[in-house]
């Protein structure tokens, strides 16, 4: 359970597979998150090419991708599976 936190960040990001991040909290807390969903609409149709979405990196709260490209860390935490619930990914 993610404790209350006044501002949520994002400390490290991992590509996993796919569209697929392993994004760590400040809280300690692991989640996987799969863009696919995210990809469909609007400027972040961009991510769907692979080498683009690749291409991440961390500012100093989340993921972004060539200042183009951003999600609240709230929004991916609240989207994503957390680590108790996956295994070898």
């Amino acid at each position: 359970m993610m404790t209350k936190n006044p501002l949520l960040k994002i400390v490290l990001a991992e590509y996993v597979s796919g569209y697929t991040l392993r994004l760590t909290f400040n809280t300690g807390e692991v989640r996987l998150v799969d863009f696919t969903p995210l990809m469909q609409k609007g400027i972040c149709r961009k991510l769907q090419d692979l080498e683009y979405f690749k291409s991440f990196r961390l500012d100093p709260f989340t993921v972004d991708w060539n200042d183009e490209i951003g999600f609240a860390p709230r929004y991916l935490y609240e989207r994503g599976i957390g680590s108790e619930n996956f295994v070898n990914q």
